[in-house]
């Protein structure tokens, strides 16, 4: 009777262990593939998780699917954190200013070059969660815009470019040159994006779909 209990209780931690071992790969996966590109050794990857390299294969069989758990972590963990940010913002344009220098920090940057040569960016499960961030971004900035602290010439995509290119480093700055400066000049732009609008923007906003089409159909790298 004994026994059974042992073995019955047995179970759970090693699920519980599975989903911690799961979890730790991912996010080394993801710190690797922000420094080094997808290409890294996978033995890269075990090594920063602290596991081997046949734990990481009981998890994923293959890179392709590694990065695809990857990018939908990253979503995941975007559309929750700009969730909680807007909950807990006095406004509008506060909320909007945590999520950019949250997508720094998640380096959504990095997410359109895994996206573009690694995912089939029409897989049900990617467009789902890419749907679920869309929405609370849209979001953000329709409060924003309503509550008249926005310009009004601004749309999604333009706030999806902006913390994407912010958050690539200059060729030749070190990670910690770039992060020391990168929240610094985000918040510069952040401010040219307040209303009243000084100037008027050549071209028409940037909407969500505009970037999925440029990711879709850019080059390896190039989203």
């Amino acid at each position: 009777m004994v026994a059974q209990t042992t073995v019955r209780g047995a179970a759970p931690r090693l699920r519980a262990d599975a989903t911690r071992n799961r979890e730790r790969i991912v996010a080394a996966a993801q710190e690797a593939f922000i420094e080094f590109g997808a290409d890294v050794p996978l033995d890269e990857i075990a090594r920063r998780a602290g596991i081997g390299n046949a734990t990481l294969y009981r998890h994923f069989a293959d890179r392709r699917e590694l990065v695809r758990s990857v990018v939908l972590s990253v979503l995941a963990t975007m559309a929750e954190e700009a969730k909680a940010i807007m909950d807990d913002a006095p406004d509008a344009f506060t909320a909007l200013e945590g999520f950019v220098h949250g997508a720094v920090e998640w380096k959504v940057g990095a997410l359109c070059p895994l996206l573009s040569e690694w995912m089939d960016v029409a897989e049900p499960d990617i467009l789902a969660a890419r749907d679920r961030l869309d929405i609370v971004v849209g979001s953000v900035i329709e409060h924003a815009q309503t509550e008249g602290s926005l310009r009004s010439d601004i749309g999604p995509g333009d706030i999806m470019i902006l913390a994407s290119q912010i958050a690539r480093p200059l060729p030749g700055a070190t990670t910690v040159d770039h992060d020391y400066f990168v929240h610094r000049h985000l918040q510069l732009v952040l401010d040219g994006l307040r209303a009243p609008q000084r100037s008027t923007l050549p071209g028409r906003p940037a909407t969500l779909e505009d970037l999925r089409a440029g990711c879709a159909g850019s080059r390896p790298g190039h989203c």
